[in-house]
């Protein structure tokens, strides 16, 4: 399998095979960036950053805008990222571009998107924001409060169907228990993340939603460790974690 028939595996798509480095599916919201592994550690890695928008030989890199476009629509219109491995090699043949995709790993993972500086990086938690080895200043003072946007996807795809699945199953957390009310009073009253309990990516078309079975509420902490893989950890799965922790 190559990369274009692993990305279209996945019901993505991009504006160019060649030199796109994300790609879209549109139905199921979601954004794909490769990873370089030179631009990677073991919690965090750069997908995207401002000081690509010119290669080595000065133009405008022809992927730029298009991933930049990506990376709002994580940003402001809650699409999902996720990444898939891709190995670095130096393009010695074609000054045009940094590099050519030596290789890549035919999996993706659910991220979540932190920016800081001119830099996006995809990440597993707010815990991991260090910054790289070559990123730490060369003197003994520190700057704190860099401005950090962390986007993750909470939007659903039929407000009405939404409000049936809450209305039947109460605005709490089936995984918990937690209750926004009843933690934090008027404020949080209806509040609640619901789940697509068979993901909408993997039916890849138009179909009808049965609110009481196909949804089910869940706290954001529980939605973000149910799309911790893909696909998803199940309602029983996050059980059973919790279950065993509390013992």
């Amino acid at each position: 399998m190559n990369r274009k028939q692993f990305i279209e595996s996945l019901g993505a798509t991009c504006d160019n095979w060649n030199w796109s480095w994300s790609f879209i599916n549109r139905a199921d919201r979601t954004i794909i960036f490769g990873a370089w592994d030179k631009f990677a550690q073991k919690d965090r890695a750069i997908i995207f950053s401002e000081k690509w928008r010119i290669n080595r030989r000065g133009r405008k890199s022809p992927g730029f805008d298009q991933s930049r476009e990506h990376i709002r629509l994580i940003e402001e219109e809650g699409y999902t990222l996720k990444i898939f491995p891709m190995e670095w090699s130096e393009n010695a043949d074609d000054d045009t571009s940094p590099a050519k995709i030596k290789g890549f790993k035919p999996e993706t993972s659910v991220k979540l998107l932190i920016r800081e500086g001119d830099s996006w990086y995809a990440v597993d938690s707010l815990s991991v924001i260090t910054p790289l080895a070559e990123e730490l200043p060369k003197r003994s003072k520190y700057v704190e409060g860099l401005f950090c946007q962390v986007t993750i996807n909470a939007y659903e795809r039929n407000p009405k169907a939404r409000a049936a699945c809450i209305a039947h199953h109460g605005p709490t957390c089936a995984a918990c228990k937690f209750n926004f009310a009843e933690t934090y009073g008027e404020m949080g009253k209806g509040f609640i993340h619901v789940h697509h309990i068979v993901p909408i990516g993997s039916i890849r078309k138009e179909y009808e939603i049965d609110p009481i079975n196909d949804l089910i509420p869940v706290c954001p902490n529980c939605h973000a460790m149910l799309h911790r893989v893909d696909p998803p950890h199940s309602i029983q799965q996050i059980r059973e974690n919790l279950r065993m922790r509390s013992k």
